[in-house]
């Protein structure tokens, strides 16, 4: 049964003149479902651009190790043989404009701050920050320190948050891995 087999238009309506749209509503939608089902019933696959983009996104992240203190060394686990990051399509890139995620691992003193956004600005769009431990996450241990920023949210918008001091290569991995859904959840091309 092909598309020509089945009437398009709603029961009950003659006109059959396609010079104005179909309004939203039923009557469009059924026709639309009859449409894309006739077509994957042929063998074609039928996607959203934003959807393969961000399916293609969310399965090669490349992050960029900002290691300021001990959650670096937890960082570099993750990277080793018994994690393996590689598994996941995550490779450690030494170039803020070759990657696309950042880990500030550690903590965020007030003469870093300028270099961390400096970095951050640096990458191309669309770009990830994940914030790895308790001192990058709100200042942790030093939070009461003059020389220390107080999470480095304030300095760069952070999408994941990994708490822990140091967070074991385990919650890293996972905290990957929860980037990669929110990446895929993202509607839009564009990030806003």
């Amino acid at each position: 049964m092909g598309i020509s087999d089945k009437p398009l238009l709603p029961a009950g309506s003659d006109d059959l003149s396609f010079d104005r749209p179909i309004p939203p509503g039923a009557d469009q939608d059924a026709i639309l479902n009859a449409v894309t089902d006739e077509i994957t019933n042929r063998g074609f696959v039928i996607a959203k651009a934003d959807k393969l983009f961000n399916w293609a996104r969310s399965g090669s992240l490349w992050p960029m190790t900002f290691g300021l203190a001990c959650c670096a060394v937890e960082m570099m686990h993750s990277a080793a043989s018994r994690y393996d990051m590689d598994r996941y399509g995550m490779l450690f890139r030494p170039s803020p404009r070759q990657s696309d995620v950042m880990i500030v691992a550690g903590t965020l003193t007030n003469k870093m701050a300028p270099a961390l956004r400096r970095v951050y600005d640096q990458m191309p769009e669309p770009r990830w920050v994940l914030s790895m431990g308790s001192c990058a996450n709100g200042g942790g241990y030093y939070h009461y320190s003059y020389a220390v920023v107080r999470g480095c949210d304030r300095i760069v918008p952070v999408d994941v948050y990994v708490p822990g001091c140091p967070p074991t290569a385990e919650a890293l991995i996972y905290g990957l891995l929860q980037l990669q859904k929110k990446i895929k959840r993202t509607g839009t091309i564009a990030r806003t």
